[in-house]
């Protein structure tokens, strides 16, 4: 028996050099940040998962569970997983909480493959180490600079691009055709909406979603805007583009509502925010039954990458796995640089999830206070009102 002795967040932040930063809808990208949460055993092994939230809340949310995964078995880690969700029922069915867990959980996940000398892939059921995976980025700037950015992704080995729209209609049209232009037909599109759309603009798109071929048209509503995925949907139907989302979803009891409401064709269950890979594996599952198919959103950092790579490899409704091409150095020099061939990252064989990371690099981004960091715009979590255009009217 392998037991949990230490639980640690490792909180980490780079700035960007604002002359070379992308644009959200919120404004330009000041900075990010990552949490990693670092397990240790009685026997010495490490298992590293990745939690993505504000990372004060995360931190608070794992002083909270930690004493009830340490002196845990590590091969027991189902359980484990279900004894959070319950500690944390009464503040953490979605949100910060569940990405807790899901940190937690993949670090379990990591342990079991290194005391089984087994990498997690294999552990799940996958039969082999090759997982298809797209680039994505090509937010707001112009046709011909996204044109560009799916040009390079393919350069760099990916078969699969994504772009954002929801900006006006005619930057949409122009920047959908010159991306679709620019990576041939041989290569696939996603479409990523980003929460910028009322449905009557959102069917109005389809026409020309199914012109370029679309492979799927990803969240043009917020997260809790159900209704309108499941009137959207028929319209992508009529012209052969799916719909995915999920990536704002937390755990089981939130997909299945989307399943059982047939709202998407894809689900971007996401292991550092879902759940972990317990959970996603459940999620999987269940949407397999229904015909449904899994790709899971990444964001944050590459061993959230991983992980979900590992998930891809093992459900036979996995489709790909996604990786961030803005510059994020979470991605690119925390476990080394991600390598793609033919639109594929090779997991190899190496005990549980197979990662080593740049401790130099943690080092340097290690942030001492995950409670007070500095006000801006990272992404997908703004922190302050006054350097971004969040407040107020979101469409500009």
């Amino acid at each position: 028996m392998t037991k949990v002795t230490h639980v640690e967040c490792i909180h980490l932040r780079f700035e960007y050099d604002m002359a070379r930063t992308f644009q959200t809808p919120a404004g330009p990208v000041h900075a990010r940040f990552a949490t990693l949460i670092r397990l240790r055993t009685d026997d010495g092994l490490e298992g590293i998962g990745s939690a993505y939230a504000h990372p004060g809340v995360v931190q608070a949310s794992v002083d909270h569970l930690a004493p009830f995964v340490i002196g845990f078995d590590v091969n027991d880690s189902e359980r484990t997983h279900d004894r959070l969700h319950g500690i944390s029922r009464w503040y953490g069915r979605k949100g910060a909480a569940v990405a807790a867990i899901s940190g937690i959980d993949t670090a379990l996940w990591d342990l079991r493959g290194k005391a089984a000398g087994q990498p997690v892939w294999k552990l799940l059921g996958g039969t082999g180490s090759r997982v298809p995976a797209y680039a994505s980025g090509n937010l707001y700037s112009s046709p011909e600079a996204v044109a560009e950015g799916a040009s390079r992704a393919i350069a760099r080995g990916f078969r699969r691009v994504k772009m954002r729209i929801g900006w006006s209609w005619d930057y949409d049209c122009a920047a959908m055709r010159a991306a679709r232009a620019a990576i041939g037909e041989a290569n696939d599109l996603m479409i990523d909406g980003t929460h910028r759309f009322a449905l009557k603009d959102a069917i109005r798109t389809t026409e020309v979603l199914g012109e370029i071929r679309a492979f799927w048209f990803e969240e043009p509503f917020g997260p809790d805007s159900l209704d309108d995925f499941i009137a959207l949907k028929p319209h992508l139907e009529a012209v052969g583009v799916p719909l995915a989302l999920g990536e704002n979803e937390f755990a089981y009891h939130g997909f299945r509502e989307l399943i059982r409401e047939k709202a998407a064709d894809i689900l971007q269950c996401d292991a550092s925010r879902a759940g972990g890979i317990t959970e996603l594996m459940r999620i999987g599952r269940l949407a397999h039954q229904h015909g449904i198919r899994i790709a899971p959103h990444t964001w944050c950092d590459a061993v959230a990458v991983i992980a979900n790579a590992h998930v891809v490899s093992a459900m036979p409704n996995g489709v790909t796995c996604e990786v961030d091409q803005t510059g994020n150095r979470f991605i690119e020099e925390l476990t080394g640089p991600l390598s793609i061939t033919d639109g594929h990252i090779d997991l190899g064989d190496r005990p549980g999830l197979g990662i080593r990371l740049n401790e130099d690099l943690i080092r340097e981004l290690r942030v001492a206070d995950p409670y007070h960091l500095p006000d801006g715009n990272y992404c997908d979590i703004i922190i302050g009102r006054g350097q971004t255009r969040y407040i107020g009217d979101y469409r500009p």
